[in-house]
């Protein structure tokens, strides 16, 4: 068993238009690295070119903002579900 992984949006072309895959992996900076593995060039698309995740891309582990946890560190189990998705803005 693994962590299930949700990318949605704009992002799911990286992934080939994958909607869901599983990884394991035991935090969230991991899980990225298992998913560049699945669908190379994900990762260009989340960072930016210092390393730092890009503000528009929002990480949610089990519903919560992995920015409110512990960022790229949060760490992960066996069944828990990270949505991956771009962060939307509107008026």
């Amino acid at each position: 068993m693994g962590v299930k992984v949700w990318v949605s949006g704009s992002l799911r072309q990286a992934g080939e238009g994958k909607v869901e895959t599983e990884v394991v992996a035991r935090d969230i900076a991991g899980c990225l690295d298992e998913l560049e593995i699945q669908f190379p060039g994900l990762k260009a698309r989340l960072y930016k070119d210092q390393g730092e995740l890009h503000r528009y891309v929002d990480i949610y582990v089990n519903g919560d903002n992995m920015r409110s946890l512990q960022g790229l560190a949060t760490p992960l189990k066996d069944g828990d579900e990270v949505n991956i998705l771009p962060a939307f803005a509107g008026a």
